[in-house]
């Protein structure tokens, strides 16, 4: 077993002791680590640094309506120092580690300052769009009670939209917009794909619903 074999067994080995939300799981971790590798090959960035920060990027559970929310993603990298630092990870590694961490937090408004900072957010931001994101923004809603969308006005034509209010109204506070925010060719690349999937998922919402030109239609 190379040693970053061994070091992501002991990340999931960690992580299976946590309970997150149903769109923070342990799948959501495996999923951004496969976008994390895709793009460091891609970009040529380094794996020693991105393979353990996106194991560890959410290794401290903060709910998403908590007011600790923005903060989340610093707890989480002081948390993966101490972690990788138990493992016998070199002092060196650890700040590149952590500031990849603490940047790849859409809430938490940290410009990465790395080549790997960059690539880590961009995999978790990638997470958050196309028919995975679709459904993680549907089951997160549901968790929190919230409904798919606001009967009055579906697509938030005549009101602002609010996270608040429905999991469709998250689409326009931030999920449609979010693949503006990528950082490198790859990932900007296939935001761009994914936001086509939120796009066709809202017309065939609206089409379903029979919601058109700001009414239902009878």
């Amino acid at each position: 077993m190379t040693d970053l074999a061994r070091l992501e067994a002991l990340c999931e080995r960690h992580l299976a002791t946590l309970d997150g939300d149903a769109a923070h799981d342990i799948d959501h971790v495996r999923r951004v680590v496969a976008n994390a590798r895709r793009l460091a090959d891609a970009e040529g960035a380094r794996l020693d640094v991105i393979v353990p920060a996106a194991w560890l990027h959410d290794c401290v559970v903060v709910a998403k309506d908590s007011p600790d929310r923005p903060r989340a993603s610093r707890i989480a990298a002081d948390a993966a120092t101490r972690l990788l630092r138990g493992w016998g990870v070199a002092e060196a590694r650890l700040p590149a580690i952590a500031h990849a961490i603490e940047a790849h937090s859409f809430s938490a408004g940290i410009p990465p300052q790395t080549h790997e900072a960059g690539v880590l957010r961009d995999a978790d931001r990638l997470d958050a769009i196309g028919a995975i994101g679709i459904a993680r923004c549907v089951m997160l809603g549901a968790q929190l009670g919230r409904p798919l969308y606001v009967a009055a006005d579906p697509f938030c034509e005549h009101r602002d939209a609010d996270d608040m209010a429905s999991s469709i109204d998250h689409f326009y506070t931030k999920l449609l917009g979010l693949h503006t925010s990528f950082v490198t060719d790859a990932g900007r690349a296939e935001a761009a794909r994914r936001t086509a999937v939120l796009r066709r998922y809202l017309d065939d919402l609206r089409h379903e619903i029979g919601w058109a030109g700001g009414r239902r239609e009878s």
